[in-house]
């Protein structure tokens, strides 16, 4: 793997770190929920999921 794709890996993890930080996380900590799950429960996994996503296609697209 280049240089240049270790970095969008990195730059992806610093992302991650902010977004999972507490301060941004209780932005989504309401009484309200949806589908039945809290707000907060459902950031987390999509972040999650997101982050998974983008990490793949980094890693299959650019694999040399």
């Amino acid at each position: 793997m280049k240089k240049r794709h270790e970095q969008k890996l990195i730059i992806l993890s610093i992302g991650l770190v902010i977004l999972f930080s507490i301060p941004i996380s209780l932005l989504f900590n309401s009484e309200k929920d949806t589908f039945d799950y809290p707000v907060i429960l459902i950031y987390i996994f999509a972040v999650w999921m997101i982050s998974i996503i983008i990490s793949f296609i980094i890693v299959k697209k650019y694999d040399e």
